[in-house]
């Protein structure tokens, strides 16, 4: 334990630390380094007596046999307690930290439990060697779920670089389709405007024509009747077959602007869009509709139902949805888009429509869906009730509100001031996410996560039915 004489002689009289880099003034007195004074001009001065040093002071060798004296004191006094200056040889279990014999009986330390150091740390080492064991095989697991998770980044990045060269090449179609539209219509309004402005120029050189007629025919008459001799006018009018009259305005007429760009000049953007069906190129896809039931009738085309009913429930087959008893009809129309887009979609051959006791009529369908993208449309119209989804997953629309409900999970939706009047279903297996979008302009409604819910998944429809009044509001389906 260093003394305290001994602790002052390797102490710094100016920073009152042990020496750091120590160096000896000539007259006999120690500083570190970094606390000798600048001198002015080229003089220096002791900072303890004042004695006048060589301004190179600073540049004087360290001390080497102070340099280790006092490293040996700093350890040495780093096993002593700060506080009483006593050897460290106690460790506080309590408070986790070294103490001195003095520190274990004061009352900061009082009802604490204390160890001897190296007891303490014996614990300490047995207890780390068991957890190294345990730690070594967690920093593997984490190693592992490191490279699992940049495995993850690198398969993200390039799923994003793949769709992203998938939505340049979809909408480079597109654009091309458009542009060429674009230059065809326009080349069809410049013929068009050509074939006009030629027959209304046609018409304007006769205009013109007839006009210098006039004028010349006008000067013609004002230079004869200058003439006051009886004789004279009379020649000079018949010289030159001045009999012949040009057209008067009144024979002649304005041609007017002709030019007729229908549809175009109403309905382009309408049109083009109709057309660019043919870019995206959906093919109708005819759903075959059987029947059990004498209360339904088909269609020649297999595409309309007719309801006539003479019981109150009756089995219906069809391609994609149900169909109502009690209804004048209603029809189902359904599409497929080609798989390049990724909207396949196989939809069954059965559905059975139950009404309920309450009024309320639930469509179950066979159709399942296990995997993959899939997306359809109801076109609810003006129904006051309807309920649209998947089995235990669905949107419900009551009294002008909205509602999403998941299994017995209820959330009301904001009311929207233009109430939809086609809802598009969106269906990802692989995330397992429904979303709910106004299908007129592509808005999402709502997207509800489907959770653990098992495959395969199957449609939901339900309608409220009055038998009492004919249906006049059909359901109508289409599928892509």
């Amino acid at each position: 334990m260093a003394s305290g004489s001994y602790s002052e002689d390797l102490t710094c009289p100016v920073c009152h630390t042990f020496f750091t880099d120590p160096v000896c003034l000539p007259c006999g007195h120690a500083f570190c380094r970094g606390c000798i004074p600048d001198g002015v001009s080229s003089q220096l001065y002791c900072p303890q007596c004042g004695e006048a040093a060589p301004a190179e002071g600073k540049c004087l060798p360290t001390s080497l046999i102070l340099k280790r004296l006092a490293e040996k004191a700093k350890a040495e006094a780093a096993e002593l307690c700060p506080e009483h200056e006593e050897k460290l040889k106690l460790f506080c279990v309590t408070d986790q930290q070294l103490t001195c014999i003095i520190c274990r009986d004061g009352e900061k330390h009082e009802g604490h439990k204390f160890k001897p150091i190296k007891e303490a740390a014996a614990s300490l080492r047995q207890e780390l060697e068991k957890g190294i064991e345990n730690f070594s095989g967690d920093i593997l697991a984490t190693d592992s779920l490191a490279k699992s998770q940049r495995e993850e980044i690198t398969k993200t990045k390039a799923k994003s670089q793949q769709l992203t060269t998938q939505i340049c090449r979809e909408f480079k179609e597109m654009y091309d389709f458009l542009r060429k539209r674009e230059k065809e219509i326009k080349k069809e309004l410049k013929f068009k405007e050509e074939e006009a402005v030629d027959k209304m120029s046609k018409n304007l050189n006769a205009i013109e024509k007839a006009l210098s007629e006039s004028r010349e025919l006008e000067q013609k008459i004002k230079s004869v009747l200058k003439t006051e001799d009886s004789g004279s006018l009379l020649k000079s009018w018949s010289e030159g077959n001045s009999k012949r009259t040009p057209p008067r305005a009144k024979d002649l007429q304005v041609v007017n602007d002709s030019l007729c760009f229908e549809p175009y000049e109403s309905h382009l953007q309408f049109f083009m869009w109709k057309e660019m069906l043919q870019v995206i190129k959906p093919r109708a896809e005819l759903l075959s509709l059987n029947s059990d039931s004498s209360d339904i009738t088909l269609s020649d085309d297999g595409q309309s139902l007719f309801c006539n009913p003479k019981t109150k429930q009756a089995n219906v087959y069809c391609g994609n949805c149900g169909v109502h008893c009690n209804s004048p009809h209603l029809k189902l129309l359904g599409q497929k888009l080609r798989p390049a887009y990724g909207y396949v979609n196989q939809f069954p051959t059965r559905a059975s429509p139950i009404p309920s006791s309450n009024g309320e009529l639930v469509i179950h369908t066979n159709t399942e869906f296990s995997s993959g993208q899939h997306y359809w449309e109801i076109d609810v119209g003006h129904r006051d009730y309807w309920k649209l989804g998947i089995k235990d997953n669905f949107l419900k629309y009551e009294s002008q509100k909205y509602a999403t409900y998941c299994k017995n999970n209820i959330q009301k939706l904001q009311e929207f001031g233009n109430r939809p009047r086609k809802i598009g279903i969106y269906l990802n297996c692989t995330s397992k996410t429904l979303s709910f979008y106004n299908a007129d302009s592509m808005t999402l409604i709502h997207t509800m996560t489907l959770g653990s819910i098992s495959m395969p998944l199957s449609t939901y429809v339900a309608i409220y039915i009055n038998s009492e009044e004919p249906d006049r509001n059909p359901l109508t389906v289409c599928s892509y």
